[in-house]
C-alpha cells in the first residue's frame, strides 16, 4: 500500500512496535514479580506454621520410657495401635467390631493440642484461614484441622508431595518429619488470585493508555521532525519551475534537517546570485558587443550608400578596424573569465619571480603612462612565487594600466613589489581621483564602472578587476583595495610565497 512507502508512517509502525513490546514485557515483568512477591510472603506464613505444628509434635511425643517400660511392662496401645514385640514381628492391628458383627473402622483421630496463641494462627473463616493435617508414614490420617477442605483430607491428594504447591485456589506446603509423618498447611488464596488478576487487568489499561499516548506523540514529533521534508520538496519544486527567491522556513535550526534547510537555503542563495550574475553578464556584453556592431554596420552602410573617395573609404576602414578591435578584446576578456570560472587556472604552474614579471608589464605601458604625462615610479625586490607567469603578468599589466587611465594628469603610479615571511607582495598605488565608498564593495564585479562616462569613453569594458581578482584567487592570493576619494587608491596582492628557491632557469624571459 501507498503508505508503507511514507518515511513518516514506517517511524511509526516501528515505534509502534517497539513501544508495544516495550510495554509488554515491563508488564509482564511487573506482574510476575508482583505474583512472586506475594507467594514469597505467603510461603513465609505456611513455613512458620509448618514449624509450629513440627514443634508441637515433638513437644507431645514422650521423653523417655516410663514407669511400666521400666518394670518390663509393655506401655497400653495408643490410638488402637499395639506395641511392638520383642521379636520385631508387628503386632496385629487391634480392630473395633460394630454392633452388628463386622470390623469397625478406626476411631477419629484427635487434634493437635496447640497453645492458644499457636491456635490464632489458623483461626478464621473457612475461605481465607489457615488448615492443616498430618498423616503417619503409613498413610493414616493423625490430626486435622477444621477448617481442612475435603478433598485435601484423603491420602492419595498428598502422596508424593514436596515443598510448596498451587492447587487450584489453594496454596499448600508441606514437610516430612525424621520420623515420617507428613505435615500439610495450607490457605485458600482466591482472594490473592483476584487481587492479582486485577493488578494484571490494571497494567494492561495502563499500559493501552501509554501505547496510544505513545503512538500520538510519536506522530507528532515525526509530523514536526519531517516537517522540512516537506518544505523543502515545496521549494525545490518552485526553485525548478523558475522562482529563485523561493527559500526553505524552519525554525528549529539547530536539528540535522533544520542545517539541511540551512544549508539549502544558502545553496539555493549562491545559485540565485550566480544565475543574477550571468543573466547581468549576458545583458553587460551584448550592450559592449552592440556598440562595435553598430559602429561597423553603420561605416559599411554609409560606405555603400553612395560612391566615395579613397581617403573616405580609408576612413571607415580605420573605424571599423577600431571596432572589431574592441570586440576582439572583450571576446578575449571573456574568453579568460570563462577559463578561470571553469578552474582552467587553479592547476599548478612553475617558479617565477614576481619582480621581473612587475618590471617588465611596467616596461611595457611606460609609452602609455608617459603619453597622459604620469610619472611611473618603480620599487622591486625579489619575490618569489609559484603561478602561470603570462597570468600575474596580466594581472600587475591590468593594475598598472587601470591607475595610468583612473589618474589625473601630472599624477604619479608606484608599483611595489616585496617579499615577507609566507607571502610576496605586490603593490599598485596611484594618486587619481580614488574611488567611493559605495563603489569599493562592487569594483570588482564584472562590467562594473565607478566612472560610467569615463569607461565608456576609453573604451573599457569593465572586465579588468574581474579577471584580475578571478587570477588571483586561482592562485590562492587575496586583493585589496584602499581609497580615499580625490587622493587615490592602493590595490595590494598578496601571494604564496615558493617554499623552495627559485632556479635561474625557471627566470621569465
Amino acid at each position: 500500500m501507498k503508505f508503507f512507502h511514507s518515511i513518516r508512517w514506517r517511524m511509526q509502525l516501528w515505534h509502534g512496535l517497539l513501544l508495544a513490546l516495550v510495554l509488554a514485557g515491563f508488564g509482564f515483568t511487573a506482574w510476575r514479580l508482583q505474583w512472586a512477591t506475594q507467594l514469597q510472603h505467603l510461603d513465609q506464613e505456611l513455613e512458620q506454621r509448618i514449624a509450629v505444628i513440627a514443634s508441637t509434635m515433638r513437644l507431645s511425643a514422650p521423653k523417655g520410657p516410663g514407669p511400666l517400660a521400666r518394670k518390663g511392662i509393655p506401655p497400653p496401645p495408643r490410638d488402637g495401635i499395639p506395641p511392638p514385640r520383642r521379636d520385631g514381628i508387628p503386632p496385629p492391628r487391634r480392630t473395633e467390631l460394630s454392633p452388628d458383627g463386622n470390623t469397625a473402622a478406626q476411631p477419629s483421630p484427635r487434634e493437635l493440642a496447640l497453645s492458644a496463641r499457636d491456635s490464632n494462627l489458623f483461626a478464621g473463616d473457612s475461605d481465607g484461614a489457615f488448615y492443616y493435617a498430618v498423616w503417619s508414614r503409613n498413610g493414616s490420617e493423625l490430626f486435622r484441622s477444621a477448617a481442612l477442605p475435603p478433598d485435601e483430607a484423603r491420602p492419595e491428594r498428598v502422596a508424593g508431595a514436596r515443598g510448596s504447591r498451587l492447587h487450584g485456589p489453594l496454596r499448600e506446603s508441606f514437610h516430612y518429619t525424621p520420623g515420617g509423618e507428613c505435615i500439610l498447611v495450607g490457605r485458600n488464596i482466591r482472594g490473592e488470585l483476584t487481587e492479582i488478576w486485577r493488578f494484571a487487568w490494571l497494567l494492561a489499561g495502563a499500559g493501552a493508555a501509554v501505547f496510544v499516548v505513545g503512538l500520538a506523540g510519536g506522530w507528532w514529533v515525526s509530523a514536526r521532525a519531517l516537517r522540512p521534508i516537506g518544505d523543502i520538496s515545496a521549494a525545490a519544486a518552485n526553485i525548478s519551475a523558475g522562482d529563485l527567491t523561493q527559500r526553505i522556513h524552519t525554525a528549529d535550526t539547530d536539528s540535522e534537517l533544520g542545517q539541511l534547510a540551512q544549508v539549502l537555503n544558502d545553496a539555493f542563495a549562491r545559485l540565485q546570485s550566480a544565475f543574477d550574475r550571468q543573466v547581468q553578464f549576458t545583458a553587460d556584453a551584448s550592450h559592449e558587443l552592440r556598440t562595435p556592431v553598430s559602429v561597423v554596420l553603420t561605416q559599411t552602410q554609409t560606405a555603400l550608400s553612395r560612391e566615395r573617395s579613397a581617403a573616405e573609404y580609408r576612413e571607415s576602414l580605420a573605424a571599423c578596424q577600431r571596432a572589431a578591435q574592441r570586440m576582439r578584446q572583450l571576446i578575449e576578456s571573456l574568453l579568460t573569465l570563462a577559463r578561470l570560472d571553469s578552474g582552467e587556472a587553479a592547476t599548478a604552474g612553475e617558479p617565477c619571480d614576481l619582480e621581473r614579471a612587475a618590471n617588465e608589464a611596467a616596461e611595457l605601458l611606460r609609452p602609455l603612462a608617459e603619453e597622459k604625462g604620469i610619472n611611473l615610479e618603480l620599487d622591486l625586490k625579489p619575490a618569489c612565487c609559484e603561478g602561470k607567469v603570462e597570468q600575474l603578468t596580466q594581472v600587475v599589466s591590468n593594475l598598472i594600466s587601470n591607475a595610468i587611465c583612473h589618474n589625473r594628469p601630472g599624477g604619479i603610479v608606484q608599483v611595489k613589489v616585496a617579499s615577507e615571511p609566507g607571502a610576496v607582495i605586490l603593490s599598485v598605488q596611484d594618486t587619481g581621483l580614488g574611488i567611493a565608498s559605495e563603489d569599493l564593495p562592487h569594483i570588482f564585479e564584472r562590467f562594473y564602472r565607478a566612472d560610467k562616462a569615463r569607461s565608456n569613453a576609453a573604451g573599457r569594458a569593465g572586465l579588468g578587476l574581474a579577471i584580475t581578482k578571478a587570477i588571483v584567487e586561482a592562485h590562492n592570493g587575496t586583493i585589496e583595495v584602499f581609497s580615499v576619494l580625490g587622493e587615490g587608491s592602493t590595490f595590494t596582492v598578496r601571494l604564496p610565497k615558493l617554499s623552495r628557491p627559485l632556479e635561474s632557469s625557471a627566470a621569465p624571459k
